[in-house]
């Protein structure tokens, strides 16, 4: 595949651009164009695959929010970690991010789940894996998404500086080896999944991401 094929913001095409051109993203390419020639429904739609790197370009850069599979039921999956579009459901994790927000930093709980407004400030919304079959969820978890995805976590932590990562769960924090930690901040907290039982709630993220934001002298995020 070549570079020019792949539908991504310009700024990510220029620095991830040898990522393209090798055999496991040809070959990941390739996989899903023929689950969709089976008649497979595969999510988010194309044009949303790339939408985390779309919404937030390098330039704007400050937090990382790793998430681990694109929802997997009709209509939720958006290409942003823990995202569904306004006329859909909030999902039980992001409603769990919604009360520790409100404990955190005291923003009323919104009434929908979408989080543009947070990539739009420079949050990177990246899942592990950007594509899932319906209603199989993991289902796309071997065939090179997170090699890409490493490649993505690994090239931050090169390219850039004071970059605040937040890891939600043992898989997030699981990419901890491919952050320099001396150059960036990284977060660690429970996954706000109920099955987490509560382990999420007081890990206090955005307020703490929002003051090393404050020291760096760049603007926090209105979260």
């Amino acid at each position: 595949m070549t570079t020019k094929a792949i539908n991504i913001e310009s700024s990510w095409k220029k620095l991830l651009q040898n990522e393209f051109s090798k055999d496991y993203f040809t070959e990941m390419a390739a996989f899903l164009r023929q689950e969709k020639q089976s008649g497979k429904i595969i999510y988010p739609p194309g044009k949303l695959i790339f939408n985390a790197f779309e919404q937030t370009p390098v330039s704007k850069l400050k937090v990382v929010i790793l998430g681990q599979d694109p929802y997997h039921n009709p209509g939720e999956a958006m290409g942003l970690s823990f995202s569904v579009p306004k006329d859909v459901r909030v999902p039980p994790s992001l409603k769990n991010i919604y009360k520790e927000l409100q404990s955190d930093v005291g923003k009323k709980i919104p009434e929908h789940g979408d989080l543009s407004h947070w990539a739009e400030q420079g949050v990177l919304l990246l899942n592990a894996m950007l594509t899932v079959e319906k209603n199989r969820p993991g289902s796309h978890k071997k065939i090179g998404w997170q090699q890409f995805t490493n490649a993505v976590i690994q090239t931050i932590s090169d390219t850039q500086e004071n970059i605040i990562f937040m890891l939600w769960g043992r898989f997030a924090q699981s990419k901890k080896d491919l952050i320099n930690t001396k150059k960036h901040f990284v977060l660690e907290a429970a996954h706000p999944s109920p099955l987490a039982r509560g382990a999420y709630f007081g890990s206090k993220h955005f307020s703490k991401a929002n003051t090393i934001l404050t020291k760096l002298q760049k603007t926090p995020i209105q979260w």
